[in-house]
């Protein structure tokens, strides 16, 4: 585990509640942060995972007789169990679809999607403690087709960046789906589901994810503020802009976004971060060698003349959660926004 991933999971932290329209920092509304990295307040220390996914949802109904049921995808039409029983996931954006609908228990292997902000598993800790201990059967984007074949499945989930060469060995192995990927997560979701044999239960979590959002949004007086988004590489700064995933939630929750991130994402050198500055800075690092090249980036001159850093206004989030696809990861944003977007660092 991460250094990152430590502190976050064994720090407790309080956030708070002022609004950033009261341009004050009032010591008696405000609690201030008590665990940072490099200046920056964590959030999302305290996440629950325990019984984080829910009950397994209803099946759909097919209006057909029999075991099998037509799925359309990326790679055409595929016929696959009514009711798969053993899943094999290849792709972040199924994994959190899979604990969305209830089926999770189902899932007998996944591709790991980020393995510096895991659980004891080999799985993303914020998808719950049982999707954490399911076994790895290889990186996202690079299975390993042999160890897919040994836990025998009856559904393998993916998306059609794998490309065709991989899919036609999945087909040898079971029935898979892959989802069309470049639409938004939330058709990526919807088709996620749908495979899982709960398009249903996936519509009523997206409804529900969109009236929450909406809330949140009022709750935190969102449009009031101006959210950077900045991920460090090993060696590179990276700017999310309106399509990413976090950026399209932020959207939805009614988050302003600074002039310089209204477009598409972008890079910045280290010696120039004005693109960064915003009224709220949200960070978050891509692996071990991020995190050092970001408190290296993070201890700078240049970093310390951005306004949100002298307002102490800038938190690291977790780089898996943000980077994610899914209800399940923009629930877990929306509950880092109402426990920052107002919140100042000690």
């Amino acid at each position: 585990m991460g250094a990152v991933a430590a502190v976050c999971l064994a720090a407790t932290m309080a956030l708070v509640g002022c609004s950033d329209s009261e341009a004050q920092d009032d010591a008696s509304t405000i609690i201030r942060t008590t665990t940072n990295i490099a200046g920056a307040g964590v959030v999302g220390n305290n996440r629950d995972t325990v019984g984080l996914c829910p009950a397994l949802a209803p099946l759909d109904p097919t209006g057909i007789e029999g075991d099998t049921r037509p799925v359309g995808h990326a790679e055409g039409i595929s016929a696959i169990p009514a009711d798969p029983q053993r899943i094999v996931v290849l792709d972040a954006a199924g994994l959190d679809a899979s604990c969305a609908v209830g089926i999770w228990e189902r899932v007998v292997g996944a591709a790991t999607i980020d393995p510096d902000f895991r659980g004891d598993g080999d799985q993303p800790l914020y998808l719950g403690t049982g999707l954490a201990s399911v076994p790895s059967v290889g990186p996202v984007g690079a299975p390993a087709i042999d160890a897919i074949a040994a836990l025998d499945p009856d559904l393998i989930l993916g998306a059609d960046s794998l490309g065709s060469n991989t899919y036609d060995d999945l087909t040898a192995i079971a029935p898979t789906v892959f989802t069309a990927t470049g639409q938004g997560w939330k058709d990526t979701f919807l088709q996620s589901a749908a495979a899982l044999g709960r398009g249903q239960a996936g519509f009523e979590a997206l409804a529900s994810f969109t009236a929450d959002a909406e809330r949140v949004g009022r709750e935190i007086d969102a449009t009031q503020t101006q959210a950077s988004v900045v991920r460090f590489d090993a060696d590179s700064i990276e700017v999310d802009g309106p399509n990413s995933f976090a950026g399209q939630v932020l959207t939805e929750v009614g988050v302003a976004r600074p002039q310089s991130q209204r477009d598409a994402d972008f890079s910045v050198e280290a010696n120039d971060l004005s693109p960064v500055e915003g009224d709220i800075v949200y960070v978050r690092f891509a692996g071990p060698d991020g995190e050092t090249y970001g408190r290296e980036v993070m201890d700078s001159d240049a970093w310390h003349d951005l306004g949100s850093v002298t307002d102490g206004r800038v938190f690291a989030v977790n780089d898996t959660v943000w980077s994610g696809s899914g209800v399940v990861a923009a629930r877990a944003i929306l509950a880092d926004l109402s426990a920052s977007l107002n919140a100042y660092v000690s």
